[in-house]
């Protein structure tokens, strides 16, 4: 067949066909040399026999050469596609060579979750929760999809990563489908992507059917008796003393049990417990009674010169597990923020307390977005006389001891 560039006899140039290789001389041809086709495109044949296309196009004035592949694996077909795409793209303004490069510069999605986990490292709560971002994307999804481009994820890939766990281990697959839509969302605004896969797989997942597990919680009849068995207990000081605050806060475990004294304003009776340690990433005030006040300065005795209210045997912070070892072992089988609960229970069924006033105690976000925007007050000053009557509810000596602590050794 012959090339593109050849003659009529005459001087006048023969006109080139759009279409003027076919797949049969693309195979079979070895000479070196250009053989065109259309729009720009053409066959080069190097001396080694090796074949690639190439199209030659202008792009916003300037002459230029794009490489479409290897012959052997873009066929006539796709590489006169791509080329017809390319012009088109370049006589309306754009820039195919630059769309080519950018592709090639890519982040796989694993290179990307990485680059996200960096990023997002001086927002992790802990190092806990930074490290179980990546380990869940280095189990679950790389292995998977860790290799291809962020460009090129698919609604198919996510799901193929998602349905051998979506109910095998619920909680494990939401939080992998969380991790991979952070990273595609990061990609979007990055301009690789328009859309987010892992948003758009709802309807191919089965419906999740999990009881509801609500922590284990004490009648808040038996607090006080609970309160009194700890304190005669052989336990750690300061393991006694932390679970005795908590209870009187109504706060979380980990929140008392990393409380720093540079947190704790005993001359206004307060604790402001910072953003980074609280559930809702928000400050938060604590109103102190006058029993907490006597659990903190029982506290001040242990001071080790590390800073923590409640410092362990070893200087570190208690873990949660001590806490809650220390009650099961007294014979309450209870979890720890199960005490939350029995404050909660407590203000619905033994005061008048407003609602709003018994969740701004525990911290809790307020779900509706109006509400929210209105609701400025943290209601400290009410909180506090509600601390007072609760610390005085649990701390009353008049509670018979319902259960009978049978630990021999000292609980740590």
């Amino acid at each position: 067949m012959a090339d593109a560039i050849s003659r009529n006899e005459g001087t006048e140039p023969k006109k080139r066909p759009e279409k003027a290789l076919s797949a049969a001389f693309v195979r079979t041809v070895s000479k070196q040399g250009k053989y065109t086709d259309g729009h720009g495109l053409f066959l080069k044949v190097d001396a080694s026999g090796a074949k690639r296309w190439v199209q030659r196009i202008m792009i916003r004035g300037k002459r230029s050469e794009i490489g479409l592949g290897a012959a052997s694996l873009v066929s006539l077909a796709d590489a006169r596609e791509q080329a017809l795409e390319n012009r088109k793209l370049a006589r309306s303004g754009g820039d195919p060579l630059q769309i080519k490069r950018t592709a090639k510069a890519l982040l796989t999605f694993e290179e990307a979750a990485r680059k996200v986990h960096k990023i997002h490292e001086p927002n992790w709560r802990n190092k806990k929760h930074a490290a179980q971002f990546l380990a869940t994307l280095e189990t679950y999804t790389f292995p998977r999809m860790g290799k291809l481009k962020v460009s090129e994820v698919t609604t198919a890939d996510v799901l193929a990563v998602l349905q051998p766990i979506w109910l095998e281990k619920p909680e494990t697959a939401k939080r992998v489908r969380q991790r991979i839509g952070t990273v595609m969302k990061w990609a979007v605004a990055n301009g690789w992507r328009q859309d987010n896969p892992a948003e758009a797989i709802s309807q191919a997942l089965p419906k999740q059917k999990q009881p509801v597990k609500h922590r284990k919680s004490l009648p808040y009849g038996e607090v006080s008796g609970c309160l009194e068995v700890v304190r005669a207990s052989r336990a750690y000081d300061a393991t006694k003393l932390a679970l005795e605050f908590v209870v009187l806060t109504a706060c979380r475990s980990g929140e008392a049990r990393l409380a720093d004294w540079s947190e704790i304003d005993l001359e206004n009776a307060e604790w402001t417990i910072p953003a980074q340690r609280m559930k809702a990433n928000k400050e938060h005030r604590v109103p102190l009674s006058g029993r907490a006040l006597e659990v903190l300065e029982a506290a001040r005795a242990l001071g080790d010169g590390t800073g923590l209210v409640f410092p362990s045997v070893t200087g570190k912070a208690l873990s949660d597990m001590t806490l809650s070892k220390l009650v099961k072992e007294l014979g309450y089988a209870v979890d720890v923020h199960g005490f939350r609960t029995s404050f909660k229970t407590w203000c619905q069924e033994r005061t008048t307390t407003p609602r709003e006033v018994s969740e701004a105690a525990l911290a809790h976000t307020i779900q509706n977005k109006a509400e929210a925007a209105y609701a400025r007050s943290d209601l400290f000053e009410k909180r506090r006389a509600l601390m007072e009557r609760w610390a005085g509810y649990v701390s009353s000596q008049d509670s018979s001891v319902t259960r009978i602590a049978t630990l021999g050794a000292g609980v740590r």
